[in-house]
């Protein structure tokens, strides 16, 4: 007996013609985020200049009172703090062990006029050690930075500045690796580590000098704790992730063989990951001298000293010379230890010398140097540097340089300066600076909560109440708009030269040069030729910002762009797609992440010059910075502007973070219908 199966119904015209199916797909976060500064907007033309929280010049809140109050109660227990005893000694300690230093190298050890190994012996031995370590380029690129020091006249204070630069990075290299590797090799340790080093990274620089001038006092102490501390965590970061990217089948293999933790931390997790360290080293070697030039400013010792002098009489000679001295130490400082990373690999290809030559070149170039530093020692002639004059001559000469270069392109120069001030720096300010204080309150908690949800807007909050408490609200909103300005002009910078620089290699070979140049400088020396251009102003903070957060915002995007597949571009043009359709519907939307990583690095690069902007007429945070450093009575304002400038930092930066990161779940009724 057979069965039939039903027919099938067929389907209804009324079927047939059914709508397609409808998906629910996230808004785009840019859509609620201008619906709110649309509200904003509207509610600040009705409350402008209302409830801003404006303080006067000379003003103070209870709460900078109370910190200067604390300032002085930890002074007048100096004697018998534990606190104030432990700190004092440890400065005490750096700063006897600084002054042998000096007196070795830079200045007249007494009884001696002189110091007891001259420039004729310190430069011996500085050009030896740049072979042994690296080649006979990085030699010859020492012997020729450590003459210009003297020929410039300024051997003394390039001395200082190696000696801090010095001490910083062995006591970074002491205290960090070994950090580094409980980083990464210890989980527990590592969840500790990670986000003190978050704070540290954050914090800008000149933010630091305030609570350890106290701790420590001012001089050549603060100048290497400060150090330590700013030039520390790259080498503590970039350690943990070299050891933490070692092969697992490696780590397997020495498991199987029962060697013991220490063996396998000695024997392969370091060798593995000693190139990585010593790219962390370059790093941290970077970092320290750009923060000991900035440590100047609280009278430590070195170049940065110079530099300080110049800005502050606006004399672009003065300032000048030391400023390319301290370039050169960092394009020195940076091939070196980028060279000597690269040195075992290019052994092993058979670059260089052969070994035993080499052995043999290696040892009578010591028996030079040591033949030199005794020369050095008893010849007056090789102690020290005569007085060539050569340093002050190209200082005039600069001068008179400057004044006919400047007054060539004033007219250009204003009009720049008058376009983005009058055009976007005013408009943003005025916008933010004078909403009253619970409406910008309001407008930032709102934008966080869009862009990183209940995540962002639980560190927002906090950090936006920490800024209203210390007072300084109305500053604190100048500053906001100052570095939204810098970033923005950033990013438009980054996307333009980074694009091209991943579409044609020749561009990429032309300009990634200049970009590693411009990141071996340290942020004090950018004010120079900035401040010649445009004058103290706002702007010449910005502008300076903007320098110094370039470099490392277009590399992030070049290389976004140029991680784009090749299989999909090929896809792409087979299309027939224009150019700009290639680069705005394909390459920038699949390098987003790197786009989002770049604002987020130009705004701590850009923040981190708040305070040194601050110097040249850039005013709000920065200003009231400094001048708690200059004056005694305003050290609690300078502190309170310092701790507002890390509070900014640390909302930019996590806000920044979760706009490259898929929209949080909780914001997922910000919904739109779309057609599948």
């Amino acid at each position: 007996m057979s069965t039939l199966a039903p027919p099938r119904p067929q389907p209804s015209a009324a079927r047939e013609e059914a709508p397609p199916p409808v998906i629910e797909e996230p808004t785009p976060r840019w859509q609620p985020v201008a619906a709110i500064l649309v509200v904003w907007f509207l509610v600040w033309l009705a409350t402008k200049g209302n409830d801003t929280l404006v303080l006067g010049g000379r003003d103070k809140t209870p709460v900078m009172d109370s910190l200067t109050g604390f300032r002085d109660t930890m002074l007048a227990g100096r004697d018998t703090n534990v606190v104030m005893q432990v700190t004092g000694a440890i400065a005490d300690a750096f700063r006897a062990f600084v002054e042998l230093l000096q007196r070795l190298i830079s200045v007249p050890a007494d009884p001696r006029p002189v110091p007891h190994v001259g420039w004729l012996g310190v430069t011996a031995v500085a050009t030896w050690i740049g072979y042994a370590v690296a080649n006979w380029r990085i030699a010859l690129l020492v012997l020729g930075t450590f003459l210009s020091f003297g020929l410039l006249g300024f051997w003394s204070d390039s001395m200082d500045l190696l000696i801090i630069v010095g001490i910083s990075v062995g006591l970074s290299l002491l205290i960090g690796l070994p950090l580094g590797i409980l980083a990464g090799t210890k989980r527990r340790a590592n969840q500790v580590i990670e986000p003190t080093l978050d704070f540290l990274q954050t914090m800008p620089t000149f933010v630091y000098l305030l609570p350890i001038v106290l701790f420590f006092g001012i001089g050549a102490s603060s100048a290497v704790v400060c150090t330590v501390l700013y030039a520390a965590p790259p080498l503590i970061r970039i350690s943990a992730h070299g050891i933490r990217a070692v092969d697992p089948a490696m780590i397997e293999v020495t498991n199987s063989l029962g060697q013991t933790r220490w063996q396998r931390l000695l024997r392969v997790q370091l060798p593995l990951a000693k190139r990585t360290i010593i790219v962390g080293l370059n790093q941290t070697t970077m970092a320290a001298l750009s923060m000991a030039t900035i440590a100047s400013f609280v009278n430590g010792p070195g170049l940065g000293q110079p530099v300080l002098a110049g800005l502050r009489i606006n004399d672009v000679g003065t300032a000048l010379i030391p400023g390319l001295l301290i370039v050169a130490i960092a394009i020195m400082l940076d091939r070196a230890t980028t060279a000597a990373s690269e040195r075992s690999d290019a052994v092993a290809r058979g670059a260089g010398l052969p070994p035993r030559t080499h052995r043999i070149v290696l040892a009578a170039g010591a028996v030079v140097a040591i033949v030199l530093v005794y020369v050095s020692r008893t010849s007056f002639w090789a102690a020290e540097w005569a007085d060539l004059g050569w340093g002050r001559r190209v200082a005039e000469a600069t001068d008179g340089v400057v004044d006919g270069f400047t007054a060539s392109i004033s007219s250009a120069t204003s009009g720049i300066k008058d376009a983005i001030t009058y055009g976007l720096l005013n408009p943003l300010q005025s916008f933010l600076a004078e909403s009253p204080w619970w409406l910008a309150f309001a407008g930032i908690a709102l934008i966080s909560l869009v862009i990183g949800g209940y995540r962002a807007l639980a560190l927002t909050v906090p950090c936006l109440i920490g800024i209203w408490y210390f007072g300084l609200w109305h500053n604190a909103m100048i500053t906001l708009a100052m570095t939204l300005v810098a970033t923005a002009l950033c990013m438009v910078v980054a996307v333009v030269v980074g694009v091209a620089m991943a579409r044609r290699r020749s561009v990429d070979l032309a300009i990634r040069p200049i970009l590693d140049a411009g990141q071996t400088i340290p942020a004090f020396v950018y004010l120079v030729p900035i401040l010649v251009l445009f004058g103290p102003s706002r702007f010449t903070g910005i502008v300076a910002a903007f320098a110094y957060a370039a470099p490392v915002a277009v590399k992030l995007v070049a290389d976004g762009v140029k991680g784009v597949s090749a299989t999909t571009m090929e896809a792409v043009r087979s299309t027939g797609a224009t150019t700009m359709q290639q680069i705005r519907q394909v390459q920038l939307p699949m390098a987003k992440a790197s786009l989002v990583l770049a604002a987020n690095q130009a705004l701590l690069y850009v923040l981190a010059m708040a305070v040194i902007a601050g110097m040249v007429g850039a005013g709000a945070l920065g200003y009231d910075v400094v001048i708690g450093f200059s004056r005694s009575e305003e050290w609690g304002k300078g502190a309170a502007a310092g701790i507002t400038i890390v509070l900014l930092g640390i909302m930019l930066d996590r806000i920044a973070r979760r706009a490259a990161a898929p929209a949080p779940k909780e914001m997922q009724w910000l919904r739109f219908p779309k057609p599948f």
